[in-house]
């Protein structure tokens, strides 16, 4: 009995760092970091009417759902992605995710 109670507890711990991992997104670094000053909720609902999407251009994740979208400027355009691991992936190829809000204006 003690060998299946072990193997139980195991389970158990397993179970519970793939909630963590699932629940915790895309990086375990924080997304709360802003490259832009906090606005008023009015100033902020008119800025999210200028950004088309409403997910992430790398991870396809919903802006907001996993805390504050990270907000990044490149060359005078502003991009915001789900969390700050993304930008890495941005940075690879920034021409495809650019054309992809670009398309979403459109």
């Amino acid at each position: 009995m003690n060998h299946y109670m072990r193997t139980w507890q195991l389970g158990l711990l397993a179970a519970a760092f793939m909630t963590a991992a699932f629940l915790g997104g895309c990086g375990s670094e924080s997304n709360v970091e802003k490259t832009e000053a906090p606005q008023a909720p009015a100033e902020t609902a008119a800025a999210s009417a200028e950004y088309p999407l409403t997910t992430c251009l790398v991870s396809g994740e919903v802006l907001g759902g996993m805390g504050e979208p990270y907000v990044h400027e490149h060359e005078g355009e502003t991009v915001k992605l789900c969390c700050k691991p993304c930008l890495e992936d941005f940075e690879k190829d920034p021409e495809q995710y650019l054309a992809k809000l670009e398309a979403a204006r459109e």
